[in-house]
């Protein structure tokens, strides 16, 4: 007879929490889901400066070709080709103390 007093006594607390635990995978309510997105595509278009920039095709003033070809190659191979980190006092992100690069 204690046997089964056992069972019973191990079950309720599981089935308790079973229950209390499909509380949380019900589902949202519905009008969380009518207007999912809405933020971010307001503030992309609130963050767009000219929508028809792309059907432009004026040349751009103020800088010439060769200016800017320079100034994108720059930019590009600053990604690819690193300049060493500098030895200095204030290495911030570096391990130990001899200044050298992660």
């Amino acid at each position: 007879m204690s046997d089964i007093c056992m069972r019973v006594k191990l079950r309720a607390p599981v089935i308790s929490l079973a229950l209390l635990l499909t509380a949380c995978v019900a589902s949202p309510p519905p009008y969380m889901d009518a207007r999912f997105g809405d933020a971010v595509e307001m503030a992309k278009a609130q963050q767009t400066a000219n929508p028809d920039a792309s059907r432009n095709t004026a040349p751009v003033v103020g800088i010439d070709g060769q200016a800017g070809d320079a100034a994108f190659d720059n930019y590009r191979d600053s990604f690819i080709n690193r300049p060493a980190a500098t030895s200095g006092a204030l290495n911030v992100g570096t391990t130990g103390a001899s200044g050298g690069t992660r």
